[in-house]
């Protein structure tokens, strides 16, 4: 089928540029005939043909990754068992001494425990009654109750010390970007994982990229498949965030297919965090005309990276004329910047369409990158 396609391209391109075109501005201005003509003769021979069948179904359908349990509760798809959370420079502890009374500053009714309690100075140390300039930053609960009952043991028999934290405000990580919540999150005893941190900020909003979030460590930025994570359980996608973290949510600016041709209303329909199909995408513009539409003529044009793939575009073709197309079209999924285009000519000259539409790949990324500035 791909071959004999390839064909009637091949040999009826030259009738496509120089004979009555069936989009205006088939001709492109400056650039004459014959050029453009070879031009899309080379552009052809690195096309490749689909017909949407079963087959193609099921070989788009990738093997969905296991959902692996987490290792500890609380943290999806995070190793915490190990984590502690280090003091830093203005966290806030409180300090309470058993039998000793004198030792513990009580809150007053108006007044917090954060408020009363021993900061982390900016040298990085607390001071406490017998025990001054005790070293913090950097250190977990654990080690500054164990340093101050070795100090305390000087004065006071076998003290019995409790330490917590009251006012985490050391380490902060960002969510920004299209979450309903922007927010600024301090990390906390808690370990606060990437999921964690989008979902605190309020969840992503109708506008956001729900593929991918930019998440940047330092100087290193890499993109984290959040369709990954929640539709196939890849919990390798989660990270343990640290102080610095940025999380970044983007625009669905380019998340859009463009459906043209013999079709009630033409225009761009938006891919949802669900995905879009060729059935939905037809619907959402009214359906085809059917009083003048070729249902066989139903076209998705994908663009390829030539250098790359060596491949200029794939094409996909659905026969429409029968019941089970419409269940192959409601399983056919459509990827951003896809072309639908539905043809009211006669299917042995699709090749015009086909033709007139390359061009139209690039354009698509001109206006991208117009709305983007």
């Amino acid at each position: 089928m791909a071959l004999c396609c390839k064909t009637i391209i091949a040999s009826t391109v030259f009738l496509a540029m120089t004979g009555c075109s069936i989009v205006p501005g088939g001709h492109f201005e400056g650039i004459s005939s014959s050029e453009q003509t070879a031009s899309l003769q080379r552009d052809l021979e690195n096309i490749n043909i689909h017909l949407i069948d079963a087959q193609l179904i099921n070989e788009s359908k990738s093997p969905q990754a296991k959902i692996l349990p987490s290792q500890t509760v609380g943290a999806v798809g995070v190793d915490v068992s190990g984590f502690e959370y280090k003091l830093g420079a203005g966290d806030v502890l409180t300090i309470g001494v058993w039998d000793h009374p004198e030792l513990t500053i009580p809150a007053a009714v108006q007044r917090t425990a954060e408020f009363d309690g021993f900061r982390v100075q900016s040298d990085g140390t607390i001071t406490f009654a017998y025990a001054s300039k005790v070293p913090a930053a950097g250190r977990t609960v654990t080690e500054v109750r164990e340093d101050l009952i070795k100090r305390l043991s000087r004065v006071i028999e076998d003290p019995q010390i409790d330490v917590k934290v009251v006012g985490f405000k050391s380490q902060k990580v960002y969510v920004t970007g299209e979450v309903a919540n922007p927010n600024v999150l301090p990390i906390t005893e808690t370990p606060l994982t990437l999921i964690d941190a989008v979902n605190q900020a309020g969840g992503l909003t109708e506008d956001a990229d729900w593929k991918v979030v930019n998440f940047t460590r330092g100087d290193k930025t890499e993109q984290i498949r959040l369709d990954a994570f929640y539709a196939n359980g890849d919990i390798s996608q989660n990270r343990l965030l640290q102080h610095g973290d940025i999380i970044h949510v983007t625009r669905n600016d380019k998340r859009n297919v463009y459906v043209l041709g013999d079709v009630n209303k033409a225009g761009k329909v938006s891919i949802n965090r669900y995905g879009l199909s060729l059935a939905e995408a037809l619907s959402d513009v009214g359906g085809i005309n059917e009083r003048t539409a070729d249902a066989n003529g139903i076209f998705v044009l994908r663009k390829r990276d030539l250098e790359s793939d060596g491949v200029v575009a794939d094409v996909y073709q659905l026969h429409a004329r029968n019941i089970a197309s419409l269940v192959l079209a409601e399983q056919f999924e459509l990827e951003p910047q896809d072309i639908v285009y539905v043809t009211s000519a006669p299917l042995a000259r699709w090749n015009k369409v086909i033709s007139l539409l390359l061009p139209s790949l690039a354009t698509v990324d001109a206006l991208q990158d117009i709305d983007n500035q």
